[in-house]
């Protein structure tokens, strides 16, 4: 889950020929493939989910996206029912109202009602859903439930807490489809089914590698970030480019004042897609860390130690002194080196200064040492050092060779 949610289809994008359709009376034309609640979001119209998400594929396991089809009996699941020339679709009527409230009934029969001291409070699919369908009252008084099931707390970043879990599957599939770690499962048939980490092992002596997509794709507390819990609910969200390495993953910063409380990668990050690493997802500690230098530091040699000065003071310095270096040994006897963690904005602002301001082109990247294999075969074989295909070229590639 994220505090600011982007848009979410429900079913992943298809291509192919355009159907057009009818949905509450608007005609909507989508392609061939497309699912019937895509369709409908596409259209504006929102089709109540809770197993859903345009990150995975359809599943049709929580019943809530239940719609009319006219000539058709039943009530199919939207997400994995795909659009048809001609289709006539009600998306509300009194039956269906009556059919999600009675699903969404038996959820919250088996789920903690502690939604004032929880940690997703205020952002919850699965409290958002009940308030979405209508649902007032309780009438179920389950014999056996799971709401006295422990915690696993041994992930160092987030929590397992299987008395909130609605067994959606959507974190079971994001490890599948998404990270392709395969280390969740569902455990048991029936009642007595739940979420298992490897061979029911906790999260931490499993195969789990903390990538963070089962969190995410979480639409309840079952699985949630040690940090939300600690901090609460995040103020605002500022998007940024995560700096651990040079892939350039576009992550969305939850923040409470100064304090980061959750990394959430962007869905709309083009070399990302929503998914991230270990590092860049929970680790970032060190934004806050009391260790960080928060101001700047000059010397005049490293026998003396640093003092913290201005801005003004520590450009004005640095500035002087390359010019000094200049003076005694020459216009090339400065350059500039910038780290693969940089942005290519601020490599290009690097080489920016070298050339405009040093007056050189004594200019270099450490990815440049690290891949000069891989860009003297790119040169030798595409004319090119530098990369000629962004990331998802990889999905349409016709062979993939991996040596190593």
């Amino acid at each position: 889950m994220a505090l600011y949610r982007e848009l979410d289809y429900g079913t992943p994008a298809r291509s192919g020929a355009p159907v057009t359709l009818e949905i509450d009376g608007n005609a909507v034309t989508v392609p061939a493939g497309t699912s019937l609640m895509r369709a409908a979001q596409e259209a504006g119209i929102a089709v109540p989910k809770l197993c859903a998400s345009d990150s995975l594929e359809p599943f049709g396991s929580c019943r809530l996206c239940m719609v009319e089809i006219e000539g058709r009996r039943g009530f199919p699941a939207s997400c994995t029912t795909p659009v048809e020339s001609g289709m006539v679709v009600r998306t509300q009527s009194p039956k269906l109202a009556e059919l999600r409230r009675g699903t969404m009934e038996l959820y919250i029969s088996d789920h903690p009602l502690d939604c004032l001291t929880c940690s997703a409070n205020g952002n919850c699919e699965l409290q958002d859903m009940a308030g979405v369908v209508g649902l007032r009252e309780v009438r179920y008084d389950p014999v056996k439930t799971h709401l006295a099931e422990a915690k696993d707390e041994s992930n160092p970043y987030f929590s397992y807490d299987p008395s909130k879990c609605i067994v959606c599957n959507r974190c079971v599939r994001a490890c599948e489809e998404v990270q392709g770690t395969f280390a969740l499962t569902i455990d048991g048939r029936g009642f007595d089914s739940r979420v298992a980490a490897g061979q029911d092992e906790d999260f931490l002596d499993s195969e789990c590698v903390s990538c963070g997509a089962c969190v995410n794709a979480c639409p309840t507390a079952t699985l949630m970030e040690k940090s939300v819990i600690e901090l609460g609910q995040a103020e605002r969200s500022v998007t940024t480019t995560c700096a651990y390495c040079g892939v350039g993953c576009s992550f969305n910063a939850e923040v409470k004042g100064n304090t980061v409380v959750r990394m959430v990668p962007n869905k709309n990050g083009h070399a990302n897609h929503g998914h991230a690493c270990v590092k860049g997802r929970f680790a970032w500690g060190y934004a806050t860390h009391p260790d960080r230098i928060k101001t700047p530091m000059i010397r005049d040699s490293i026998h003396e130690p640093w003092r913290s000065v201005s801005w003004d003071e520590a450009i004005g310095y640095a500035a002087r002194r390359f010019k000094e270096i200049q003076a005694q040994y020459g216009r090339n006897a400065v350059g500039g080196l910038t780290s693969s963690r940089c942005t290519n904005e601020e490599t290009y602002l690097v080489q920016k200064l070298v050339r405009a301001a040093f007056g050189n082109n004594n200019v270099d990247t450490c990815a440049r040492v690290c891949h000069s294999p891989t860009g003297y075969g790119l040169k030798v074989t595409l004319g090119e050092s530098a990369g000629t295909q962004d990331f998802d070229s990889v999905l349409s590639a016709d062979v993939v060779l991996v040596i190593g």
